[in-house]
């Protein structure tokens, strides 16, 4: 086996336009390419921050997610960061509300959570 590195993620949104706000203008994402699928009637979006990439479908009467954060399947993304205050800062200005910073009790760094428009969770990790 010679696996190399996560090539990307996938996400189901359930508002095409708002999540690609989101991920794009708020969280900094840059548009590699957007597909509109003519024969599913949706699209899907490819993302990248840094080496990694994203991938947003937009969604057709998905079922919500069941539970924060313990749903069977992705239980959440997470970014690492810098200084996790200036984070928060920058994520609260721009009307995303954060949990409280705390400290991870396995890797002793600050973390703290927030969620996409559809409540994916989402974390910041020192």
């Amino acid at each position: 086996m010679n696996l190399k590195t996560i090539h990307h993620i996938a996400i189901i949104v359930s508002d095409y336009e708002r999540s690609k706000d989101f991920y794009v203008n708020k969280l900094g994402f840059e548009i590699i390419r957007e597909n509109y699928r003519e024969d599913r009637n949706d699209y899907k979006l490819d993302l990248k921050l840094g080496d990694y990439e994203l991938e947003l479908f937009s969604g057709n009467n998905n079922p919500k997610r069941l539970s924060y954060p313990e749903a069977c399947g992705l239980r959440h993304l997470a970014f690492k960061v810098d200084n996790i205050e200036e984070v928060v800062a920058e994520l609260n200005e721009r009307g995303i509300e954060t949990e409280s910073i705390r400290i991870d009790t396995i890797t002793n760094k600050k973390m703290t959570f927030f969620i996409d428009p559809d409540n994916l969770p989402l974390e910041l990790h020192e």
